[in-house]
């Protein structure tokens, strides 16, 4: 479920209910039915005019969903109104999302952001959401009798909030330490970033011959994945591939993954891949530029990587790299100096792309 509020944006409201969608099957949820409001803004106690409420509340019975999603972050008002109206479980895309990092960290660290961010998600709906501790499974506190309960579940959350927040402070110290051994050494890194499933993990085993995880879904890689790798002058590199951006990345996902993303704030140079294949490719690639402008990384060199170009209906009669390279080039009639095309599967551009990084840390260490 959505409220198009008509402003303007890079994405449509159809679009971003696409998207969740995708997010829904991700979690391992069945669409069974999707509803899209035009208003203003959402309606501050029910999200949805009373009308749509209705229609949605009659739904329930054709569709026989058990479970509501929304796609904008609900105020816990708003989430309250809609479970007694609904009768059924109700989260909004922040929960959906990090209900999938859960289900995808698999290291210690991973686990940790994740946890984090789901405490600071829940900490200002406690009052009034006893069920929502049991639907993310956090385990602190019980249905209790009044204010009392709710005060002491506070205060047992913040100092699980601080400790893991210590934790990550661990983390991000050893991190540190391991970024300063690198710049001894005098290795640079190049740090792959861009929209999820845009193939980032499939461009790192194909760059270095990795063993890396790599899936056909929303968010396979929270854990960042290092390997060195050869230029073609035989200077040695380190490629980072990081936690893919969303629309709507949720701000406590940000500050809680602030440990994997300090690897970006140090990279020589970041690698922006995007899916040349996806329908909304042009917001999705806005989509990462403003996170990057919020990190404070929109300066740093940049290449651009256009991947998954053997998808492209114009190309699939091509056989070979040249001739699709060629082709795209006929019909784009520009080539930006730092814009790369590849194929991560079929290990196209990759030449292209290796010779592209030689050549930005090239010119960063002849005007350093």
């Amino acid at each position: 479920m959505a409220v198009d509020t008509g402003g303007v944006s890079d994405w449509t409201a159809e679009e971003s209910l696409s998207e969740l969608a995708q997010l829904v099957k991700t979690a391992g949820g069945v669409v069974v039915g999707r509803l899209l409001q035009r208003l203003p803004q959402p309606q501050k106690m029910s999200y949805l005019g009373k009308g749509k409420l209705e229609e949605l509340i009659e739904t329930r019975h054709t569709c026989q969903y058990d479970t509501a999603v929304f796609d904008d972050e609900l105020t816990p008002l708003q989430q309250r109104t809609l479970e007694e109206a609904l009768k059924v479980k109700v989260i909004d895309r922040v929960a959906l999302i990090l209900d999938i990092f859960a289900r995808h960290a698999r290291t210690r660290e991973g686990k940790l952001q994740v946890e984090l961010a789901q405490m600071q998600y829940l900490l200002p709906r406690l009052a009034g959401q006893w069920s929502h501790l049991e639907r993310l499974g956090g385990g602190i506190g019980t249905r209790g009798p009044g204010e009392s309960q709710l005060e002491t579940d506070k205060r047992i959350l913040q100092r699980k909030i601080s400790l893991l927040e210590s934790k990550l402070d661990d983390v991000s110290r050893q991190r540190d330490l391991y970024r300063q051994k690198r710049k001894r050494e005098g290795i640079p890194v190049a740090a792959l970033v861009g929209y999820t499933n845009s193939g980032k993990s499939s461009l790192l085993r194909a760059m270095t011959k990795a063993e890396v995880l790599v899936e056909d879904k929303l968010f396979a890689t929270l854990d960042p994945t290092t390997r060195r790798m050869a230029l073609p002058d035989n200077r040695q590199v380190l490629v980072t591939d990081t936690v893919g951006f969303i629309k709507k990345l949720p701000p406590t996902i940000v500050k809680a993954f602030r440990a994997t993303l300090e690897e970006l704030s140090d990279a020589s140079l970041l690698i922006h891949v995007i899916d040349i294949t996806s329908p909304n490719a042009v917001g999705q690639c806005q989509t990462v530029e403003k996170i990057l402008r919020e990190l404070e990384l929109n300066e740093k060199p940049r290449i651009t990587v256009f991947n998954k170009i053997d998808l492209l209906p114009d190309v699939t009669s091509c056989r070979d790299e040249a001739s699709v390279l060629n082709r795209l080039k006929e019909n784009d009639g520009i080539q930006p100096s730092c814009a790369v095309f590849t194929s991560a599967t079929k290990r196209w551009g990759l030449k292209d792309l290796t010779e592209t990084i030689g050549r930005l840390l090239t010119n960063q260490t002849s005007t350093a």
